[in-house]
This record gives structure tokens, C-alpha cells and sequence, in this order.
């Protein structure tokens, strides 16, 4: 096993926590919340529940197709510290773009609130794309467009499917068994089924008069810094488990896959 260094060290730590909570069990709060949720659900016109539908699948065929999106070169001989304080940068800058957004399409009801729902999903797929070459990662490569895929699964989920998919992402460089193998082999029916049932309480309440303002741009400043956070721990896993196998630190694109 290569010796850590003093970042990957914190980052190990960082990453053991963050798993434990993504392992937890839901609680009473959060069946309460997702009760609440439906409630508030049946409250949206039904015409913006097929937007949104429409909008993710739209969404997952074009990542799979490599259809509208643009990729950066993967960052070659970088430690693990230089890359994250770059990624935490598109990060920020994503989080205010984000924020904007919401807090201008909240003011105008539903038909705005619907609107920015495939704006806020852009910049979530931009910025995973820009965070897995920030990592090293070749986000023209199909394997690495089923991993961001993923990591968007993992960050928007209920608890059970969850732990589902940080299993899969825990084992990616090891176990390719079971993955599609094209576009037509991907299951997009649960993948928007699962995100569309996630959109929490507040987001629902940007959909709501007077409110919508101040909530669309705290929720989604706060969506995006979840799926951040969320795509910085998946790709530790990958780093450091590279690590453990000898890897140097600053390997560039390290995974095997890629």
C-alpha cells in the first residue's frame, strides 16, 4: 500500500464518515418527510410532472448518446489536494449559478418553477462531467458516463436504493458484471423515477406562491452543494483505493476502466 499523504489522509477520514451516513437507515423524520412530500406531490399540475419526466429522459439518453455535452481532457499529474481545491471552485461557481437561477424561476409559479428544472439538471450534469476530469477521469468514455450517472443516482435516492447504488460504486473498478452495455440496456425508467420521487419538501415549495423566490435559490444552492460533496466522495473511493494498490499520487487518470 503507498503511504498517504497529510490531504489523502483527511480525505480517508472525510470519506469513512460520509459513508456511514449514506449506510444509515431512514428514521422517523425522514418517513415523515416523505409523507409530507406526497402530500405536497399531488398538489403540482400533473402537466409539470410530465415535464420533468420528459426532462430526465431526455437527460439520461443524451449523457449515454454523448449527445450535448462537452468534456474537458482529463487533468494529468496532479495530487489529490490540487485537484480538490479546483473542484471545489466549480463547485462554488455552480452553487451560485444554481441559487440565481431558483430564486428568479421560483418568483413566477409553477410554469417558472417547471422551467428551471432542466436548467438546475444541466448544471448538475456539467458539473459532474467537469469534476470526473478534474479527477482524471475521461468523461467521453462510456463506463465513466454510466459512473456519473451513478453518482447522480446516489446523490438523489431514497435511503434503500441508495445503499444499492454506493455498492455498485464501491466495487466499479473491480466488478463491471451487470452494467448496461448500451443505451437501449439502461434502465432510465427507474433512474427518473428515483430522482423525481427525491425532489425533497422545499424543492416542491419552490413550485408554491410567495415562497417560491427565497426557496428555489437556497434549495438549489443547497442541491448542488449535496451533489458536489456526493461526486467528491465517489471519486475518493477510486483514488484511494488506487492508492492501496500502489499507485502514485499524482497517476493522472488512475483508474483502470478509464
Amino acid at each position: 500500500m503507498a503511504r498517504l499523504d497529510l490531504h489523502e489522509t483527511v480525505a480517508a477520514e472525510e470519506l469513512a464518515a460520509w459513508r456511514e451516513k449514506m449506510m444509515r437507515q431512514p428514521g422517523p423524520l425522514d418517513r415523515a418527510s416523505r409523507h409530507m412530500q406526497a402530500t405536497i406531490n399531488n398538489l403540482i399540475p400533473d402537466k409539470v410532472h410530465a415535464a420533468v419526466t420528459k426532462v430526465i429522459e431526455h437527460l439520461t439518453r443524451a449523457i449515454l448518446s454523448g449527445s450535448d455535452i462537452t468534456t474537458a481532457p482529463p487533468l494529468q499529474k496532479a495530487s489529490l489536494g490540487a485537484r480538490e481545491a479546483l473542484v471545489r471552485q466549480r463547485i462554488a461557481a455552480y452553487r451560485a449559478m444554481a441559487a440565481a437561477e431558483g430564486g428568479v424561476t421560483g418568483a413566477g409559479g409553477f410554469l417558472m418553477a417547471a422551467a428551471d428544472f432542466p436548467v438546475l439538471i444541466g448544471f448538475k450534469i456539467k458539473l459532474l462531467f467537469e469534476i470526473a476530469g478534474l479527477y482524471g477521469h475521461d468523461g467521453e468514455s462510456w463506463d465513466e458516463r454510466l459512473y456519473i450517472l451513478s453518482i447522480f443516482q446516489l446523490a438523489f435516492s431514497s435511503a434503500d436504493h441508495r445503499q444499492a447504488v454506493l455498492a455498485k460504486i464501491e466495487a466499479w473498478d473491480s466488478e463491471a458484471d451487470g452494467r448496461p452495455g448500451s443505451h437501449a440496456d439502461f434502465d432510465w425508467r427507474t433512474f427518473q423515477q428515483q430522482y423525481r420521487d427525491y425532489i425533497d419538501l422545499a424543492k416542491l415549495a419552490q413550485m408554491l406562491p410567495v415562497i417560491g423566490a427565497p426557496v428555489g435559490a437556497f434549495v438549489n444552492y443547497r442541491l448542488l452543494d449535496q451533489l458536489g460533496a456526493t461526486a467528491m466522495n465517489a471519486y475518493r473511493l477510486r483514488w484511494l483505493r488506487a492508492r492501496q494498490q500502489g499507485a502514485p499520487g499524482d497517476a493522472g487518470v488512475i483508474s483502470p476502466s478509464d
